[in-house]
């Protein structure tokens, strides 16, 4: 383990990518408990026509990113309010942003390997400026739930009834699904576009099997995410590995873990 941490960029890996599991599995468990959990799956795919905006036409690709995947998760819950349905909005925005991705790939004359990256995740590619964004941002995300974590946990369980108590429910939604259009953005670096919904979706549902308060159902996603890539990275390094793959496989075999516990306890 001291011999990874002799490299800059592994470093840089373990740092963001535990700063992104804290993020992702926070968010997460308030996700999957109102059945969004592949909503980070479609904000994933938009944000890739904002990778792919970036290359095309000079601009920091993370900062691209962040403004298709923002600007996507408001057109989502926009839709909903105009009676689309939620998974054919997700859908519809899920295409456009693919659609100019491809487009502008296109016209690139192709994938390079920075695009690819972005992808598939790479610990290579995590910069200090990377660093940087996803400490701010991911700070202030946790600060946004922290303070309005009475309201979302509310709305979470009973979303009908906190409308009724005056909660305004409608501004809490649209916080969280910017919330999760950053947190997508945050985790592309290390498990990639094709694979950042693993990062909201797995820990928060392995937390959910234990049956604990919703503190501690919080407590111990992140645990779970945060630790997950600490071993992928590690089995990513000593086997020659992808990160994001190593990562999510962790994760599955600890839901599996998980899930194999319960099943035997319940009977």
């Amino acid at each position: 383990m001291i011999e990874i941490l002799q490299y800059g960029f592994m470093q840089r890996a373990f740092i963001a990518g535990m700063l992104i599991a804290l993020v992702c599995a926070t968010i997460g468990v308030f996700l999957v408990l109102r059945r969004m959990a592949l909503l980070g799956d479609g904000l994933a795919h938009i944000s890739f026509g904002g990778i792919a905006a970036g290359m095309f036409f000079n601009v920091y690709p993370l900062v691209s990113a962040l403004a298709f995947s923002v600007l996507g998760a408001l057109g989502i819950q926009k839709l909903k309010q105009m009676k689309v349905y939620g998974d054919a909005a997700i859908a519809i925005f899920f295409s456009f942003g693919l659609a100019i991705g491809v487009v502008l790939v296109s016209l690139s004359h192709g994938f390079n390997a920075d695009l690819f990256s972005y992808l598939f995740g790479s610990i290579l590619a995590v910069s200090e400026t990377d660093i940087l964004l996803i400490l701010g941002v991911g700070i202030a995300t946790l600060a946004a739930l922290l303070l309005f974590y009475k309201e979302l946990f509310y709305a979470s369980f009973d979303e009908e009834s906190a409308q009724a108590a005056g909660i305004p429910v409608g501004r809490l939604n649209t916080m969280l699904i910017v919330l999760t259009a950053v947190a997508v953005v945050l985790s592309m670096r290390i498990v990639g576009i094709l694979l950042v919904s693993s990062f909201i979706a797995i820990p928060a549902s392995t937390a959910l099997l234990m049956r604990r308060s919703f503190k501690q159902t919080i407590v111990i996603a992140a645990a779970i995410a945060i630790m997950s890539v600490i071993v992928g990275l590690v089995l990513a390094y000593y086997m020659d590995l992808a990160a994001g793959g190593a990562i999510v496989l962790v994760l599955v075999a600890v839901f599996s873990a998980a899930l194999l516990h319960t099943k035997l306890h319940a009977r």
